[in-house]
């Protein structure tokens, strides 16, 4: 269970599954590409599969991947500046 191979390999599953749900429920209409639980999706999948390309060497994945995670960053903190904005001090 502690195999570092075995562990890259859940990693890389739970990174596809969590980035195919996001788009299943924004593809479905039950969440938003505004929603926060939607970019956290997207960031910790990407993130699974960094961890699974960047070990089998695969860096164009690699690198799609960290401007993915990226990308899920950006608009959390563009949703967080927003709903600070708009809340009442």
């Amino acid at each position: 269970m502690n195999d570092p191979e075995f562990l890259v390999e859940v990693a890389g599953w739970i990174g596809a599954g969590l980035i195919l749900a996001a788009y299943l429920t924004v593809s479905m209409g039950r969440l938003t590409g505004q929603s926060p639980l939607f970019q956290w999706m997207n960031l910790i999948g990407a993130a699974g599969f960094v961890i699974n390309s960047g070990y089998h060497g695969a860096v164009p994945s690699a690198a799609l991947n960290i401007i993915w995670m990226l990308i899920g960053a950006i608009s959390l903190w563009r949703i967080w500046q927003r709903r600070s904005a708009a809340s009442p001090a």
